[in-house]
């Protein structure tokens, strides 16, 4: 009898160390997981968003990708495709030239980066209904992103739009 409960107690500990060595090794790779989508988002920012080289949106993005664009007044969500979000950004360097990109803030969790930027460029085209005034412009914006396989499949993106407007009202002003 003894004997017995001295096997049942061994099987027991046994288990508990598997279980135990079972979530160490799930919180591992769930931190590499998120690691690993820090890396992706942060890599993409700089190289894509950054507008240094907007044709790599491909190494970054799905292709397909739902941008949720958060605007009080009017969300919506457009389809953006590798090629598409190439050409946007390309938009931002005709409108700002080689702007100035900084990320100020990225958290990550698990499948999901919150990146903060701060944008710095010229106004060299019309923008909104405002003619070009060759002033700096500053834009401020966030996004959510989440990723599958490695890649961006969705993003919720947030701009400082009224600040954005005061910047170009200003200048229009001089």
């Amino acid at each position: 009898m003894i004997l017995f409960f001295f096997i049942l107690q061994f099987t027991l500990t046994v288990m508990l160390g598997l279980i135990t060595e079972t979530n160490s090794i799930y919180r591992n790779l769930s931190m590499r997981t998120t690691h690993t989508s820090e890396q992706i988002v942060r890599e993409f920012l700089l190289t894509v968003r950054s507008g240094k080289n907007p044709d790599k949106a491909r190494d970054f993005m799905a292709g397909k990708v739902l941008a949720h664009q958060m605007n009080s007044e009017n969300p919506q969500t457009v389809e953006r495709t590798p090629q598409n979000y190439a050409a946007h950004v390309k938009e931002f360097v005709e409108m700002y030239g080689q702007f100035e990109f900084e990320i100020t803030e990225l958290i990550a969790q698990e499948n999901k980066v919150y990146a903060r930027w701060k944008q710095t460029g010229k106004h060299l085209t019309e923008i909104d209904g405002y003619s070009p005034t060759g002033l700096p412009l500053t834009e401020i914006a966030s996004a959510v992103y989440r990723l599958e396989n490695g890649k961006i499949v969705e993003y919720w993106i947030q701009i400082d739009r009224a600040g954005f407007d005061k910047q170009l009202q200003q200048a229009n002003k001089n």
